[in-house]
């Protein structure tokens, strides 16, 4: 059991690393310190939630519905385009962050821009429905369990540790400088993959 369930942590860890949308704010959360524990609670429960549909499988039956995945892609282009917008305007006036106050942002903005991160990412459904809903299918019972146990763990320490990890970042973002490139590169991270998803819909 405990070498199928390190499977779905390993898997899971290989598809939740790679730089996105919702990884670039959790980081940036975390170099604020701004609500970091709320931020990656919501993050790593939707994560789980989300592969234990998968686990169950369904990921086949949402796949019916091809209308869904259009309007989610549509909404999610819509919110990355602001997003990358607003991060464009902080970076062009850029000015130092005082990372020794937590909890500068509203706390209710936070949980509903965290949520769209999540919720309104048709990757997220592709990774955690599809792609490991079909790796657990191999299979059955107690073992596809564990093998979900492990893939939601891996979602957890990920997304605590860059929250909380990027807290080692932050004697070097007292510079205005400094966040004039992050805001820069999480507006173009944004850009690019809002460009990605609308790709397959011109």
């Amino acid at each position: 059991m405990l070498s199928i369930a390190l499977e779905g942590f390993a898997i899971s860890l290989g598809l939740i690393v790679a730089i996105g949308a919702q990884n670039a704010f959790v980081l940036r959360q975390g170099l604020i310190r701004s609500h970091i524990f709320v931020v990656c609670c919501i993050c790593a429960i939707s994560d789980a939630t989300l592969i234990a549909a998968g686990v169950l499988g369904v990921g086949a039956w949402l796949a019916e519905y091809e209308q869904g995945a259009f309007w989610i892609s549509m909404a999610a282009i819509a919110f990355l385009v602001v997003y990358g917008i607003l991060r464009v305007k902080s970076a062009l006036d850029p000015q130092a962050m005082s990372i020794s106050e937590s909890g500068e942002d509203n706390l209710a903005t936070v949980v509903f821009t965290t949520l769209a991160f999540t919720w309104l990412n048709p990757h997220v459904y592709l990774d955690t429905l599809v792609l490991l809903g079909s790796a657990s299918s191999r299979y059955d019972g107690p073992e596809r369990e564990f093998f979900g146990i492990g893939a939601a763990l891996a979602s957890f320490i990920f997304f605590f540790s860059l929250g909380y990890g990027a807290r080692l970042l932050s004697p070097f973002m007292e510079n205005p400088k400094a966040w004039r490139y992050i805001d820069g590169g999480i507006a173009i991270v944004m850009f690019t993959i809002a460009f990605s998803i609308a790709l397959p819909l011109l």
